[in-house]
């Protein structure tokens, strides 16, 4: 890599580093504040809420690395036109090739980056916060909950308890579930204990009692020595109680087995989820070279870069918002296969802006037809 390469990679990193970071942290802050009644209601530790805040960090970074890697090379491109530097490069005999190629080398690292984020570290994350959600809420259920107080586990979920027995078990323990209006659960119990099962935790109920609605006016009531209520409950989970598609690995995903009934309604799920993994990398070279082809030409201080900003802008942002409808399209409605178009738009959307931001940079075929057409028009008139 040359010096004149070296300067421009090391301009545009430096812009995508402090863009990507400050975007990270006001996005992280907003949705942080979400999470603050961790420490307020639920009694945990500071290193707990920033972890659970945290381990939100992989995915917030995959979602805005693209758009502040765009942002960092409109910026250094027209500063550097601004600044009238590229226009000494290209007098100096740089050429397009030479000046894309530090743009290009960026835009590949943060592809590559964003692949390893989207297919090896995000997966692990959501399981990370399911996990430490579910220790959580023993967690709250076991020193936290107050004795005598209705407390909420979540909302529509009230716990209450007597008094805690010198064994740490709970004396006196009343449940209600509210979570579905049309399924509201009772519970009452003379002891309540938490297990810890194949890294599940349970709140076993003891000699107690279950009321359920049955219909209009009326209910049923079972009495039970022993009833387990799975904590894991209360994460998200897809209907059926089957892990999330977002949750499972991408071989897993290869390997969906769409025959099997209970894996059948996320299909749709699994499949945009795959989608999105392998194709959302792919915008971040579409946001290096879409800006490239807008703003990478010298230009004189005299002639107006914004509309180039503009049609950037635009061009990147349809590209973009194209990704999520295809994302949508593809999860499709119960078993109902995704238009075809849908499927190749998923990898050609991205690569097909690619290469025509390729084309405009190095004045290819594309680039040169569009030329002669408006050299036409301006002669017609």
């Amino acid at each position: 890599m040359s010096r004149l390469e070296r300067y421009l990679f090391r301009m545009s990193g430096l812009a995508f580093v402090v863009s990507l970071t400050t975007l990270t942290a006001i996005v992280w802050i907003t949705g942080a504040l979400k999470q603050i009644s961790l420490l307020t209601a639920k009694g945990q530790t500071i290193l707990v809420f920033l972890a659970i805040t945290g381990l939100g960090l992989p995915f917030l970074v995959a979602s805005i690395a693209p758009i502040a890697l765009f942002g960092s090379v409109i910026y250094c491109l027209n500063r550097l036109s601004g600044d009238s530097e590229l226009i000494v490069m290209a007098a100096s005999g740089a050429s397009p090739g030479l000046l894309a190629r530090p743009f290009v080398y960026l835009s590949a690292l943060v592809f590559l980056a964003l692949l390893f984020l989207q297919n090896m570290v995000i997966p692990q994350s959501f399981n990370a916060v399911d996990d430490l959600t579910r220790r959580i809420h023993a967690d709250f259920i076991a020193n936290f909950a107050r004795p005598g107080a209705f407390n909420q586990l979540e909302a529509g979920f009230i716990f209450h308890y007597r008094e805690r027995a010198p064994d740490g078990s709970l004396r006196g323990v009343f449940i209600q579930d509210r979570r579905d209006p049309a399924q509201i659960s009772t519970f009452i119990a003379e002891v309540g204990e938490l297990v810890e099962k194949n890294d599940d935790v349970y709140l076993v109920l003891r000699k107690g009692s279950a009321q359920r609605p049955r219909g209009a006016g009326d209910s049923s009531l079972v009495t039970f020595q022993d009833y387990a209520i799975d904590l894991s409950q209360f994460l998200p989970r897809a209907s059926g109680g089957e892990t999330r598609p977002r949750n499972r690995d991408t071989l897993a995903l290869l390997k969906f087995n769409t025959h099997d009934p209970r894996e059948r309604p996320l299909e749709g799920e699994a499949r945009a989820e795959l989608y999105d993994r392998l194709t959302s990398p792919l915008y971040a070279l579409v946001a290096g070279l879409v800006a490239f082809a807008a703003l990478g030409e010298a230009r004189t201080t005299r002639q107006n870069r914004t509309l180039a900003i503009l049609a950037a802008i635009a061009v990147f942002a349809a590209a973009r918002i194209f990704g999520f409808a295809d994302a949508l399209v593809l999860r499709g409605k119960g078993l109902a296969a995704p238009p075809l178009w849908s499927m190749i738009g998923a990898w050609g959307g991205p690569v097909a802006i690619a290469a025509l931001s390729l084309d405009t940079i190095f004045a290819g075929p594309a680039s040169r037809a569009l030329s002669r057409v408006k050299a036409l028009a301006r002669a017609r008139r």
